[in-house]
């Protein structure tokens, strides 16, 4: 029981929790400029992440590896939420963006190779594969099919290949160099470096102003304990716990599961080519998570 709580449960909460970060900056974006946001999400992160270290008497890492997770904050949240956010900002349709960002277990994958030495199998591999066709399937039948033009422009673009390497650089760096740090402290860290980088980029590009409606409210709320807290601390475990490759292979489950918040949510359809890429991705990470170790 112990082992399928831990090798199903805990990853698919992860995989909800995380899919509905692009359902919140939906939610959020039309009241407040993407670093404004962001910033404002850090600064109520950290103030109850601060609470909580109080309370569990937090044992804080030295200098050295403050600075790994300094980096891995920069990766993780800085780069990654900035890029989400700003290519929606510019126009770029959420599910776009996050077919992007779904090419982060290849990445991730060819990194743990080079970086970890990781040994990544043949059956990984062809899970990873599986999964990229998935995603390009649930994808593909939503915005390949209309006969419409991007309608975003390559501002967007850049903005989501940013975010797709910071995620998938964050992702190696922290197995390589913060998985011995306590996931409180170590998140405290992480969200005060990606703050420093959002405080500079709202007083660099952003005008910082907001209109404090019940929707960004409520977005916010859920931005700050179901995403910052709970999916972040989820992530940090399960990077932990396995292999780099395996973690990113999670990420392939995004697209599809947000589809489905769409659908109930903006009252967005899937057919049956949808549905079939969302079967085939999960076929992919079943794949690559399942992988039986050595004896």
């Amino acid at each position: 029981m112990r082992s399928l709580f831990f090798s199903f449960f805990v990853p698919a909460l992860f995989v909800w929790l995380w899919s509905t970060g692009f359902i919140g900056a939906k939610y959020g974006l039309p009241y407040a400029e993407p670093f404004t946001l962001l910033l404002i999400r850090m600064l109520l992160t950290l103030v109850l992440l601060a609470g909580l270290a109080l309370i569990m008497k937090t044992r804080w890492p030295g200098w050295r590896s403050a600075g790994h997770l300094a980096v891995t904050g920069l990766l993780v949240h800085g780069f990654y939420l900035g890029g989400v956010y700003y290519a929606i900002q510019d126009g770029m349709a959420s599910g776009i963006v996050s077919l992007i960002v779904g090419l982060q277990p290849l990445v991730t994958a060819a990194a743990a190779v080079v970086i970890l030495r990781e040994a990544v199998s043949a059956r990984q591999w062809a899970g990873l594969a599986l999964g990229l066709v998935g995603v390009a399937l649930v994808l593909f039948e939503k915005y390949g099919t209309g006969g419409q033009g991007p309608g975003y422009s390559p501002w967007s673009l850049l903005w989501a290949v940013l975010a797709l390497a910071g995620i998938s650089m964050g992702t190696v760096y922290q197995k390589r160099f913060g998985t011995s740090a306590d996931l409180v402290a170590g998140s405290l860290i992480q969200f005060s470096a990606a703050a420093a980088l959002f405080t500079l980029g709202a007083f660099a590009l952003e005008t910082r102003e907001v209109e404090w409606s019940l929707q960004l409210q409520l977005s916010m709320a859920w931005l700050v304990v179901g995403l910052s807290i709970g999916a972040v601390l989820l992530l940090m475990w399960l990077i932990r716990q396995g292999a780099a490759s395996q973690v990113a292979s999670l990420f392939y489950l995004v697209p599809p599961v947000t589809a489905l918040e769409a659908y109930f949510l903006f009252d967005e359809r899937l057919g049956g080519l949808a549905m079939s890429g969302g079967l085939i991705a999960i076929v992919g990470v079943a794949l690559v998570v399942t992988q039986k170790k050595p004896s």
